[in-house]
């Protein structure tokens, strides 16, 4: 009875771990190409995928109106009229230039990866790969928060769910993820669906708040009169406008996934850059139309006190005004339409999060194995966010510094990429406007963290954990077999084919002279009584870039003073000398030994951190241990020998 208990519990619990794990793709490294980008299968035109970003970017209008009355009052207007000048001006020529260089979806973080290599641009993208998780994990707890602030207000919903903000929160979070759980599919239809309701809809609200405007000047009068009683001069007025900005900044949320879904675009390279460049500039062109017009609308036509906590407008000023105005039918429907595509605002988050995990961490060798499967990060985004919405009480506006640090810290990347790729271009003229962009968008980075500092606190707890994590990874998977591809020249093919058992002496190579060679012969002798005359090969591995996890190994013979030589380069030593025993095992059948003499001696943890960090260490054990885990059968494994 037990055993059989044993045995249930056991196929349950391999069934879950097949669940969870379905779709990781195991491949054999030995034979698997490089990291390259593919087209996906589906393509659609730029217009729909821009209803894919505008998910995320277009669904601010939720709650962009009201945030910016709470933090610029009556100069809200003002204030929105120089964001929209600074994304139409700064942000739109910005991401325009990073979908030109960087067209596989990748954005600007792949750009400031090839401009700093080795190690300082993978450091450098695992800091910003933690704004990235804090722009899109509270893209999701803020857009859950405002769903629920427009379902709760509903005047259709009882009074009792009024203290619900959190638990509705927690649920509406619950079923996003349940949803990647099952399987989304169809994301590109479901998104042209909503935007265009939703922007319709928008359109008829504000339309008749404008309206409401202009047949009630005295409205405006008022405003004049409060703006002119609160500020000295139009100069105190931009001023200040210019002091508050930074806090509005959720209204450029949507560049970057704008460039995140290029490879969606239909078309060749330059048709895709092409398709690019109108989602970005259309979608830029309609938001920037949506935040005059409505902050202009809510600022004059909304008391003050309703947007403050509490107050019938806080998180939903649009909303307000279409229940206001059109009634509670069409406020309703309006509700339901936010709702939606919050949530749906939500899903283009978590895809992005699942999108960006595998196109970096497992490249760098800095992610758990089963980090490459969605339903486990699934899982762990969903449990950050739980953890966010907690934290923050769900509310909209609590959580606007947070997510302002992360979309601004991002778009400071974009400005720097392509300020530095222009520079390195010769196009100078370029790289002063980008790098003018550049410094107001360091201003607007730094004012939103002085004035709200939680962001960066969430922002760097993304960004330890990330970095810990990352290199927690790359030290456990430090001794897996990661060689891509292997070729060898005629010359190298021919020393292989011509040897009788294959010995190979593994040399470091100096000043690669005559004298280098004999003495490793003589010690070859004196370690391991090898002759030059039984067919040897001296065995070299030059480290190109040890900060890269994967390579192909390219093997070249050479006739140097007398001695037959074998030459690689590669991340590290230890990989390529077993990848290539391997590799000579099974393309001729012969098992393949390799000798080296012992390192020199010194602390283990050193040689350990040599071997991570400069692809260098205690070669000889290193290489056994990959051999032993590539290789159980013993019989089968090629011989490491030690003098």
């Amino acid at each position: 009875m037990a055993s059989t208990s044993a045995s249930a519990s056991a196929q349950v619990e391999a069934g879950l771990r097949g669940w969870l794990l379905k779709g990781l793709q195991r491949s054999d490294p030995r034979t698997t190409g490089p990291h390259h980008e593919e087209s996906p299968a589906h393509q659609h035109t730029w217009w729909q995928v821009m209803c894919l970003t505008g998910v995320d970017y277009f669904s601010t209008l939720g709650y962009q109106p009201g945030i910016a009355a709470l933090a610029a009052g009556s100069l809200s207007p003002i204030a929105t009229v120089l964001l929209v000048a600074l994304t139409l001006f700064g942000a739109l020529p910005t991401y325009r230039a990073v979908a030109e260089q960087s067209p596989n979806g990748l954005g600007s973080l792949s750009m400031l990866e090839r401009l700093l290599p080795g190690w300082r641009g993978k450091l450098l993208v695992l800091f910003l790969l933690g704004f990235v998780a804090t722009a899109f994990i509270v893209t999701i707890t803020l857009s859950a928060a405002d769903a629920t602030a427009h379902l709760l207000h509903n005047p259709f919903v009882p009074e009792f769910f009024s203290g619900w903000q959190v638990p509705v929160t927690l649920a509406l979070i619950a079923a996003l993820g349940g949803v990647f759980l099952v399987g989304f599919g169809e994301a590109i239809s479901i998104a042209v669906v909503l935007v265009v309701v939703y922007l319709v809809l928008n359109v008829v609200v504000v339309a008749v708040a404008v309206q409401h405007v202009l047949v009630a000047p005295q409205l405006v009068t008022g405003w004049q009169a409060a703006l002119t009683a609160q500020h000295s001069s139009p100069i105190a007025m931009i001023a200040v406008s210019l002091y508050v900005m930074p806090k509005l900044a959720l209204g450029l949320s949507g560049f970057e996934t704008g460039v995140a879904v290029m490879p969606l675009v239909k078309g060749d390279l330059a048709r895709r850059i092409r398709g690019a460049k109108k989602l970005l500039t259309t979608a830029a062109i309609i938001m920037s139309v949506f935040l005059i017009t409505s902050s202009f609308a809510t600022t004059v036509l909304i008391p003050p006190a309703e947007f403050a906590e509490g107050g019938a407008a806080n998180g939903r000023a649009l909303a307000y005004l279409a229940h206001a105005y059109l009634g509670d039918g069409f406020g309703t429907v309006y509700d339901v339409s936010t709702i939606a595509i919050l949530w749906f605002a939500g899903a283009s988050a978590l895809a992005g999060l699942l999108n960006i995990v595998p196109r970096y961490l497992p490249r760098y060798g800095m992610a758990p194995d089963w980090s490459r499967a969605a339903r486990p990060m699934v899982l762990v985004f969903t449990a950050i966010s739980f953890a966010i919405t907690v934290f923050f009480g769900a509310d909209v506006e609590s959580q606007g510094g947070a997510y302002a640090t992360g979309v601004l810290a991002l778009i400071l990347s974009a400005a720097v990429a392509v300020t530095l790729a222009a520079w390195n271009t010769g196009r100078h003229r370029a790289a002063f406007f980008f790098g003018t962009v550049t410094l107001i968008f360091a201003y607007a980075t730094v004012a939103n963290v002085i004035e709200r500092p939680d962001g960066l606190v969430i922002a760097l707890l993304f960004v330890l954990a990330i970095v810990t994590t990352s290199l927690v990874s790359r030290a456990t998977r430090s001794t897996e077999l990661r060689v891509t591809r292997i070729t060898m020249d005629d010359l190298a093919r021919e020393y292989i084919n011509t040897c009788g058992t294959i010995q190979l002496i593994a040399n470091e190579p100096h000043v690669r002279d005559h004298k280098e060679y004999v003495d490793k012969a003589r010690e070859a002798w004196e370690l391991h009584r090898l002759r030059t005359g039984e067919g040897l090969l001296f065995l070299e591995v030059s480290v190109f870039d040890a900060s890269e996890f994967t390579s192909e190994l390219r093997v070249v013979g050479e006739e140097r003073h007398g001695f037959r030589v074998l030459r690689m380069q590669s991340p590290t030593v230890a990989n390529a000398i077993a990848a290539l025993l391997l590799y000579l095992r099974d393309q001729t059948g012969k098992i393949p030994h390799v000798y080296f003499h012992w390192a020199a001696e010194g602390n283990p943890i050193g040689a350990l951190l040599r071997y991570l960090v400069f692809g260098g260490g205690d070669i000889p054990p290193l290489t056994r241990e990959v051999l032993r885990q590539a290789e159980p059968d013993t019989a089968r494994r090629p011989i490491v020998h030690v003098g």
